[in-house]
């Protein structure tokens, strides 16, 4: 067992998660022991209580608490073993690799990071099958929800890491994501700028947590609400039973997409949280729920991404196919991919 630590962050470690840099520092620990030192407040920055995802600035001091073991096994260090079968199937969600970056199609139903109880199953813990050779595990550079499929980007070597984060923050990269929602949005193409803020009360892992949607005018009133936008564009639709939307999110808060369609009385099909299994549809009265397993399993998906390469500077666009279940769910509605354009948004730009 260490003693309480207090480590300066240096002039190359500055710009990256709390989380990150942890676990860097102590492979040992997992990602719900990291949430669980900061919400005790036994982790702290400069004196100060922190959140897992606090991002560090060069100079920084950080106390940290004492540590079961802070010399892990090399097996620890070079990460969790996956099983065979896990191995596969991240393998096969590999959509586009280089010596630099990993794109993931990632399934739905698999987390991006873990929380208390959910194991090595997720992507952060299977990363050990994604090495293909190299001496590293890749690093996550951004999440999806849990039950949102499609592109994920990974990254090899820190350097690359941070490049890829800086472009999510300063909104360089394109991310567009595709949903089935109940009802038919009016107008047909908008912009949402409801602000976001959590609800009370979380589940364990967090998987409970719950946005609210706040009017624009009462987001600075509002303590820990903090401003989101995304654009929408419908691309199809079922008579007024249901639609198929274009979602780009300019900013990246939790649970966002998911919130605003709700906010807009167009909740996401399949998405329970948010109203989106439900008979009844404020929106304009028609019900969410869909029949069968349409309504059981969330209807989101980010379907492409574009972005500045950070080594070779070329502009890299990804397109990810639907899950299985979404697939299903186009051909039932008549929907094809085909009869879309790639990026409904680009002639107002």
């Amino acid at each position: 067992m260490s003693g309480v630590q207090t480590i300066r962050i240096g002039q190359d470690e500055g710009d990256q998660r709390l989380d990150r840099w942890l676990k860097k520092k102590f492979p040992q620990l997992t990602q719900g022991a990291v949430e669980k030192m900061c919400r005790t407040g036994q982790l702290r920055v400069d004196g100060g209580r922190v959140k897992a995802a606090t991002r560090l600035e060069e100079g920084q001091e950080v106390r940290i608490p004492p540590l079961p073991d802070d010399r892990p096994a090399p097996s620890q260090a070079a990460g969790p073993r996956v099983g065979d079968a896990d191995a596969q199937m991240i393998q096969a969600a590999v959509l586009w690799k280089d010596e630099h970056i990993i794109a993931l199609n990632k399934p739905p139903g698999l987390p991006s990071q873990g929380g208390s109880g959910q194991g090595n199953r997720h992507v952060d813990g299977l990363t050990t099958a994604l090495m293909f050779g190299y001496k590293d595990r890749p690093k996550l550079v951004h999440r999806l929800d849990k039950d949102t499929s499609g592109i994920l980007l990974l990254a090899r070597t820190d350097r690359v890491a941070r490049a890829l984060s800086e472009a999510f923050r300063n909104r360089t990269t394109r991310k567009i994501y595709w949903a089935a929602v109940a009802g038919t949005p009016h107008p047909r193409m908008g912009t949402v700028r409801y602000g976001l803020v959590k609800a009370p009360g979380h589940g364990r892992g967090g998987e409970g947590e719950k946005m609210m949607a706040i009017h624009p005018r009462d987001i600075d009133a509002t303590e820990g609400a903090k401003r989101a936008t995304t654009d929408y564009a419908v691309l199809d639709a079922l008579g007024t039973r249901a639609s198929w939307c274009a979602l780009v999110p300019i900013t990246g808060r939790t649970h966002q997409l998911r919130a605003h369609m709700a906010e807009l009385g167009h909740p996401i099909v399949g998405d329970g949280k948010y109203g989106g299994s439900g008979q009844e549809n404020l929106g304009d009265g028609w019900g969410a729920q869909l029949g069968g397993e349409i309504s059981r399993k969330l209807h989101l998906h980010a379907r492409s991404l574009s972005f500045d390469h950070p080594i070779t500077k070329k502009r890299i666009t990804l397109t990810a196919p639907l899950p299985d279940h979404m697939a299903r769910t186009w051909k039932t509605l008549g929907w094809n991919e085909a009869d879309v354009p790639a990026d409904p948004f680009a002639d107002d730009e």
